[in-house]
């Protein structure tokens, strides 16, 4: 059977993304095909203490999330702290503007068993609509399929992308040794958007989504995907802020959304069982 292969990448702080990201997906999604879900980790608390790896306990718990849906959901946890000890360990963009985490996504050819098509997800996502809207666009003749970047658009190029939303096709960038030749622009400069940059500076041929497919700003009832990224507000002084779906009251006072509420409700009952299972025992 046909699955929906998603990717996400992280340390063990992407646990609130992954969880609320998922549970939209299903909870989206009419299609009966399971989900492989991978988690691309490594660690590198050299760098800073909280950079540790998404644990096992933790990949754990997801499983028996997603096989409430489906049983034959699967969660893939990858941890290749080896491959970027060799590839960008000491590069100029291993400070960058995020985390570490974000450079992941680029050793995708070279982790064994990756499927030929996979959706690239940043975890600060959350699905209005059918997954399959996304993910049954045909990609066959690009590297990927991806949004504009909401600002990028404006300030560096109309056709700027957003790399939190990527629909791969992995024999494509294979061909073009899109991954290599991002992971190459990775060790010689620095670039202000890191990952970003060197992706949309690698790329040979992609296909331009709507913004519903990768919605950084608004929510309407045909957005597929909302990305809950740092955006910037005029009112009531311009000012920039950084809301995600797991910071709940904050998300609530300000966007004052009502669709994910079933979302939302799961999450917070998963995330207390979580805590509750993850206590130690106090002996007596």
């Amino acid at each position: 059977m046909n699955s929906f292969n998603i990717l996400f990448s992280g340390n063990s702080k992407v646990f609130d993304g992954v969880l609320t990201c998922m549970l939209s997906a299903f909870k989206r999604t009419q299609d009966e095909r399971p989900f492989n879900i991978y988690i691309m980790t490594m660690d590198v608390s050299h760098i800073k203490p909280e950079y540790t790896p998404i644990s096992e306990a933790q990949c754990e718990f997801l499983q028996s999330a997603a096989s409430s849906y489906n049983l034959a959901n699967r969660i893939i946890r990858l941890d290749v702290t080896d491959i970027y000890d060799r590839e960008f360990a000491g590069s100029p963009n291993e400070q960058c503007y995020c985390s570490p985490y974000t450079l992941l996504r680029l050793f995708l050819d070279m982790v064994p068993d990756i499927p030929e098509k996979i959706l690239y997800l940043d975890v600060d996502v959350l699905f209005n609509r059918d997954i399959a809207l996304l993910y049954d666009i045909d990609v066959s003749r690009f590297e990927y399929a991806a949004a504009r970047d909401h600002y990028g658009k404006y300030l560096l190029n109309p056709n700027y992308i957003n790399a939190g939303v990527l629909l791969f096709n992995m024999k494509n960038c294979r061909r073009t040794r899109l991954f290599e030749k991002a992971r190459a622009l990775i060790k010689q400069k620095k670039l202000m958007f890191a990952d970003q940059d060197a992706i949309y500076r690698s790329t040979r041929s992609k296909k331009m989504l709507p913004q519903r497919f990768n919605d950084q700003k608004f929510l309407h009832k045909w957005t597929v995907i909302r990305h809950f990224s740092k955006r910037l507000f005029y009112l009531p002084y311009p000012h920039t802020e950084n809301v995600k779906q797991w910071h709940v009251s904050r998300m609530y006072r300000v966007f004052g959304y009502t669709a994910f509420d079933d979302i939302i409700y799961e999450y917070i009952y998963l995330k207390g069982k979580y805590e509750h299972e993850a206590e130690p025992v106090k002996e007596t």
